[in-house]
């Protein structure tokens, strides 16, 4: 099999929810995003094992750019290129989904328990807007 297509064929696991979790503050200030993104209203708690998940999934989609480099030094023909540039938009956005569902079910829900709702939905908006196409 040559390389434009074993990273076509390569697949990424579907996510699985573990109750686990823990304070990752230390590896991931949010407040350093942007210069004009507002600090995060709540504790910023997920799982190991989602940002387990979430970690490798962008360490392959990273491998996948590199191999795309190479194609392309290696003058492989645009329609492979094109095809690997896909599956590497069709990965990052899995992992937005993951990001984002991972975003409701916890951090939304815990903003609403702590009753800081409204300011964690107008940072979502703000996010999404400069996501969104």
């Amino acid at each position: 099999m040559n390389r434009s297509n074993q990273l076509a064929q390569e697949s990424l696991p579907v996510p699985q929810k573990v109750e686990e979790s823990h304070n990752h503050d230390a590896e991931h200030d949010h407040k350093h995003h942007t210069h004009e993104q507002a600090e995060s209203v709540h504790a910023h708690v997920h799982s190991e094992e989602s940002l387990r998940r979430i970690v490798n999934r962008l360490s392959r989609i990273e491998g996948h750019i590199r191999g795309i480099k190479t194609m392309v030094q290696q003058n492989s023909p645009c329609p492979d290129v094109l095809l690997q540039i896909a599956a590497v938009r069709g990965a990052l956005d899995k992992v937005a989904r993951i990001v984002l569902d991972e975003h409701l079910t916890e951090c939304i829900a815990r903003a609403s328990k702590e009753g800081n709702i409204a300011e964690e939905i107008e940072q979502l908006k703000a996010a999404l807007d400069r996501f969104l196409p």
